[in-house]
């Protein structure tokens, strides 16, 4: 039914016009009283609990940072059977993002295109949101993701972080610091070891005893992965994210010159699966297994999920696929991912 009502229906509207209409219907869940009786139907087995970060995740699937940027439907995506909710991007200073049109479909990629431009309300707005839903006891995992305010220098990139962890860590159950988006200016370079090792110091010296974790992009090169895990261990960080979207167009069945119209932006969805597996092994090959690593990145069916954990992860997220698969994809992956786990189990029992 949901392939037919996107056919006909979704993918004709504008897909940020489309994000936003389904937005409202799921933000609109725990307030029509019927949020409990959707987890009814769509909520993980309690096998399927995972215990990372000193938090209990009731699945191991969750949504990635962007689909709720500020923490309007974190009740209302854990009733749909999302173990955790990481919203955000947020910066200190609230902010609209890039110009529209600033989000695309590539139905033939099963990918998307964003310059979103990290658009939210700010630090301020989104603590006192999440300030009230943390007294709240029914809700999925809340991670927070925070970014550079684009209006704030890079060299001022410090500052900023550390205003932004002090004002929300309180809140979050974990915290994200992303510094892997291609769609703010100049963000990306702090990935470099130079200038991470401070900022991450001086976040995890604001986040206080919150969890904190770094989100890293699949296009640095494999030796540039490994000296951000040793930096990571150094530091005593609590986890690595990896990945964010992609500035490559590698591989696309979509004809170069419509991508080419649609402009710069990070490419997210079925393409880069490849390497974002690629990037959690290489990860897990340098960290102990204690480490949390949240793999993120072309993952649309149990399967891959599946692939991510036996690859390592100790949590996987998506966000792309949420357009093609609809409201229930969190419940098709709960099911699958249960029905491997009684596979393997009975199988066992048979060598046994």
């Amino acid at each position: 039914m949901y392939r037919l009502l996107f056919s006909l229906f979704l993918s004709k509207l504008d897909p940020e016009d489309a994000h936003h209409l389904a937005f409202r219907v799921i933000r609109a869940l725990p307030t029509l009283g019927v949020g409990r009786l959707v987890e009814r139907f769509t909520g993980p087995d309690p096998s399927l609990a995972v215990e990372a970060l000193g938090l209990r995740f009731p699945s191991p699937f969750g949504v990635a940072a962007g689909f709720d940027k500020d923490g309007y439907a974190v009740r209302g995506l854990g009733n749909l059977g999302f173990g955790h909710v990481e919203v955000g991007t947020i910066t200190a200073i609230a902010q609209p993002g890039n110009e529209r049109p600033r989000l695309f479909r590539l139905v033939a990629d099963r990918a998307l295109i964003n310059r979103m431009g990290f658009n939210n309300g700010g630090a301020d707005a989104a603590a006192g949101r999440l300030s009230r839903l943390s007294r709240r006891t029914h809700r999925p995992v809340l991670g927070v993701n925070i970014g550079k305010s684009r209006v704030t220098a890079v060299e001022d990139a410090v500052a900023d972080y550390e205003r932004s962890a002090s004002v929300l860590a309180p809140f979050a159950d974990y915290l994200v610091v992303n510094v892997s988006s291609p769609n703010t200016p100049g963000l990306r370079g702090l990935q470099e070891l130079d200038a991470l090792a401070p900022l991450l110091e001086a976040v995890r010296a604001a986040a206080g005893s919150t969890p904190l974790l770094v989100k890293i992009a699949p296009d640095l090169a494999d030796e540039e992965v490994r000296r951000i895990c040793a930096l990571v261990l150094r530091l005593g960080l609590d986890g690595i994210i990896a990945t964010n979207t992609t500035i490559s167009r590698q591989g696309l069945k979509t004809p170069a010159d419509e991508v080419e119209a649609k402009g710069a932006g990070g490419l997210s969805g079925a393409p880069l699966a490849a390497r974002s597996l690629e990037v959690l092994r290489i990860i897990r090959a340098e960290v102990p297994a204690e480490l949390c690593v949240v793999s993120v990145g072309g993952v649309e069916t149990a399967a891959d999920v599946q692939d991510r954990l036996d690859a390592g992860a100790t949590l996987v997220q998506g966000y792309s696929a949420f357009i093609y698969r609809g409201p229930f994809w969190a419940r098709q992956v709960n099911r699958g991912l249960l029905r491997f786990r009684r596979s393997r189990a009975q199988s066992g029992a048979r060598r046994g």
